[in-house]
């Protein structure tokens, strides 16, 4: 196919594609599926060779938030069964903190409900990083607040924070039909300020709001703009009790569709298979490892993942390896522009010298497929219609997700009563 030769040849050099490639990705055919998938693999493959970056997530205070962001389980007004908790401890976040470091994961993602944080709760988590860091020896620790106010990057940085995450989640051109409480323009403000902070960014999206192709694509060239060095990628969850309860319009194959799109407009980012990966993609989670470099492990903000013990059978399973403590995770031309990285270099081609980055991260990365980190709450109960005004429910629902009565399965969403917030051991 000439179009996958040319972004291959593309990818390889770091060159961004034309919006028309990036278009024509999400428009192949079922039969040219795994063309599309090894495509993109020779890409992932040139800049972070068949490593794997465990990722883990720690809710540091779940539910409650003021915001309207449509997708979230934890907006205000919400009627999904959540856990709902105040701020967690220190001691109590390094310790829900310990399970994923134990499990292999080399970034540590914090994250809290609510619009943004106050400077009192930039102490808390200035100590939480501080506790976090002090019991595990060169582990990446990455922030997920919200919107910042002026000086609390700078802040969270000298606290020992490497990373800030706060997602794009849409285009500019229908973020208004997902969140009204804030713009597109507050969220994109808040990764400068990390990234002028020293912070390493990361920045993402959801997919699967009923948003068109031209909005994914606007997304990603918009996040390729802010250069991040991490992008999440989180497909939605449709939690029950939410505006966007009804938006089953993902199959396994349009997710990985969406995951190659991401990797040829940033061959060279972290890209990060966040939330919604178990929900969507199912049995085909493996062949996204040759699309993406970096995952969560166990649970998310608000439901469950697979566990992680078969997570690591996945990859491995898969002919990937876990990226070790020693190996930093960026390229070199990526980790020296940030001034260097976190671990030691890694000399391999390609491999380069590493740099702070994740989930949803780089960050913190999103973390949901509709969970989210602040802002994202509810200011109401009016019901939003999905980007691009799909409706929400009827024939767009995927076949894999409905049942022989044709309506939306709401068993698939198992939402998480174990780990951070809990009395029960997480699954990590």
């Amino acid at each position: 196919m000439d179009l996958l030769n040319t972004l291959v040849d593309k990818g390889l050099r770091r060159e961004l594609p034309t919006r028309e490639e990036a278009l024509a990705v999400l428009a192949t055919s079922e039969d040219e599926l795994l063309d599309v998938v090894a495509a993109a693999g020779k890409v992932r493959r040139q800049w972070f060779g068949r490593r794997v970056k465990l990722n883990y997530l720690v809710n540091l205070k779940s539910g409650l938030c003021p915001e309207d962001c449509s997708y979230c389980s934890q907006r205000l007004g919400s009627k999904a069964g959540i856990l709902k908790y105040t701020w967690l401890k220190p001691d109590e976040a390094s310790r829900a903190a310990a399970a994923g470091v134990a499990g292999g994961a080399k970034r540590v993602c914090l994250v809290a409900s609510g619009r943004g944080p106050t400077d009192r709760d930039v102490d808390r988590v200035s100590k939480t990083i501080e506790a976090i860091k002090e019991e595990n020896e060169g582990i990446e620790v990455c922030a997920c607040l919200g919107l910042l106010s002026d000086g609390q990057a700078d802040r969270l940085r000298s606290a020992g924070a490497d990373a800030y995450n706060h997602n794009l989640n849409t285009s500019e051109e229908t973020y208004g039909a997902i969140t009204t409480t804030h713009t597109y323009a507050d969220r994109v403000e808040t990764v400068q300020q990390a990234q002028a902070a020293g912070l390493s960014a990361c920045s993402g999206l959801i997919a699967g709001m009923g948003e068109s192709d031209k909005d994914l694509v606007d997304v990603v060239f918009a996040l390729r703009d802010l250069d991040p060095d991490s992008v999440p990628v989180n497909f939605l969850i449709p939690f029950e009790g939410t505006p966007l309860a009804k938006e089953w319009n993902l199959t396994p194959q349009r997710c990985l569709r969406i995951l190659a799109m991401v990797r040829f407009v940033c061959p060279d980012v972290e890209v990060r298979l966040a939330g919604g990966r178990e929900v969507h993609l199912r049995s085909m989670q493996p062949l996204a490892l040759h699309l993406v470099n970096s995952i969560f492990l166990g649970d998310y903000l608000t439901s469950e993942g697979q566990a992680g013990q078969t997570d690591l059978d996945m990859i491995a399973d898969a002919g990937f390896e876990v990226e070790g403590a020693g190996t930093t995770t960026l390229p070199r031309h990526r980790a020296d522009a940030l001034g260097g990285g976190c671990g030691t270099q890694d000399t391999t081609a390609g491999a380069g010298c590493g740099s702070h980055v994740d989930s949803g991260a780089a960050g913190c990365g999103s973390h949901e497929g509709g969970g989210g980190c602040g802002p994202c709450g509810d200011h109401g109960e009016q019901e939003q219609q999905p980007v691009g005004g799909v409706a929400g429910a009827g024939e767009s629902v995927p076949a894999s997700r409905t049942d022989a009565a044709g309506a939306a399965r709401t068993d698939l969403v198992a939402v998480r009563r174990r780990g951070a917030g809990t009395d029960l051991a997480p699954n990590a």
